[in-house]
């Protein structure tokens, strides 16, 4: 009776924009010069962080972006946040064959643009879902926000019996380019772009013969207590007034230091014991000598097969890629993520596992972490384990290019 109940992923999808969203390097930077709003050395400064981001030339950006003058209106905003939502939630329906009113749960995550009726009113309102249905929007929450709603997810399951969740995971572009010279608050322009994902998870026991995985357990850590990383990833207004997001230059030293508290918290939970027994000699070693005891990085290799690192970009992907002692095919969904969609945020772990699957990686038993850093400072991490050999969905994003992948990602 007390024993939590297993919440099942039946399945999900991510959002792919149309092919004339895509746009080019030479292309965002001749749109950024036409703006008029950029001088020559925030011109130079994002040619730089594009060339060195890891990011490819198909990425994609709102279609209010893609206008001379860009129009960041409202109403843009609303259209870009239901071509996101409505898309993957589209297919979602269409791959699992679940009647929108049997969804109990329904939690939206969207950090930068929450108007009024919410993000969750507009999927409420759409898809007709029923009138007791329990809604959650979480804003401001930061690229982590898709592990955050699932936990939240997770625990209304518990609660609710005999029923389905469905968890939205996107970001909000049209209303959140910057349009200044504040170097710091240039780089969102350079490595942000358009994506979301629709997750079905459930709770009831005949759902675990179709669904694809698992969920075994969610490790939240939460540093902003402290003013550094509190203020590392920081949404504010230049000195000419304009507002976008600034991100710190310290800003990887303190989102390792928000991953060691983590993995502190998961390693008793997925390691093997003799790993386990060497993490905690080392700490107790570090205790006794001061400190001077070089930490022990356990090997997450003997308990995950899969790693699904957050795409936030190149730098994220090579600090874990090291720390973590992992193979170039570790983090190959994350490198090829990003080189194909960009940073779409807390949509990107998905991305990232349907790119596994695509590639036919993904066998019975294997699990999966997902890593994800965002604001606030947090660092999540989520585990799935998988219920069979799992196969890319129909309209899977790396349906028509994933025999193109893995590619040479140049520095």
């Amino acid at each position: 009776m007390t024993r939590p109940r297993p919440v099942y992923l039946v399945d999900y999808a991510c959002y792919r924009p149309p092919s004339y969203h895509q746009v080019k390097f030479d292309q965002f930077m001749e749109h950024s010069r036409l703006t008029g709003d950029f001088d020559e050395s925030s011109l130079e400064f994002q040619r730089k962080i594009l060339e060195r981001s890891g990011l490819g030339e198909e990425t994609y950006v709102p279609e209010a972006m893609h206008h001379l003058p860009p129009r960041p209106t409202m109403a843009n905003a609303r259209e870009e946040a239901e071509q996101v939502m409505y898309g993957a939630l589209d297919n979602l329906f269409a791959n699992t064959n679940v009647n929108p009113k049997d969804i109990g749960v329904l939690v939206v995550n969207c950090s930068l643009f929450n108007p009024t009726p919410s993000l969750s009113a507009m999927i409420v309102n759409k898809y007709k879902l029923r009138g007791n249905i329990r809604t959650f929007n979480l804003g401001g929450m930061g690229c982590s926000a898709g592990v955050i709603a699932v936990d939240l997810a997770k625990d209304l399951l518990q609660v609710h019996r005999n029923t389905y969740g469905v968890v939205v995971s996107t970001e909000n572009i049209t209303q959140n380019w910057y349009f200044g010279n504040k170097k710091s608050m240039l780089i969102p322009n350079c490595l942000f772009r358009v994506g979301g994902s629709a997750v079905l998870l459930s709770n009831k026991s005949r759902d675990k013969r179709r669904s694809k995985y698992k969920l075994v357990h969610v490790v939240r850590t939460h540093r902003g207590a402290d003013d550094k990383s509190f203020n590392c990833v920081y949404q504010e207004q230049d000195v000419c007034g304009k507002t976008g997001v600034s991100l710190s230059k310290d800003l990887m030293a303190i989102a390792g230091g928000a991953l060691k508290v983590n993995i502190t918290t998961l390693g008793p939970l997925v390691l093997p014991v003799s790993e386990q027994i060497l993490f905690f000699a080392t700490l107790v070693a570090k205790k006794l000598f001061n400190g001077k005891t070089k930490p022990y990085i356990p090997d997450f290799k003997l308990a995950f097969e899969h790693f699904c690192i957050h795409a936030g970009g190149r730098a994220v992907i090579d600090e874990l890629e090291k720390n973590l002692d992992l193979s170039p095919v570790h983090v190959e969904a994350s490198r090829m993520t990003l080189h194909r969609f960009g940073n779409t945020s807390s949509s990107s772990i998905w991305y990232e596992l349907g790119y596994i699957e695509a590639k036919g990686r993904m066998r019975k038993g294997n699990r999966v972490w997902q890593i994800a850093f965002g604001s606030g400072f947090k660092c999540n991490s989520a585990v799935w384990e998988a219920l069979r050999n799992v196969k890319a969905s129909h309209k899977s994003p790396w349906e028509d290019c994933i025999d193109r992948y893995p590619v040479k990602v140049f520095a």
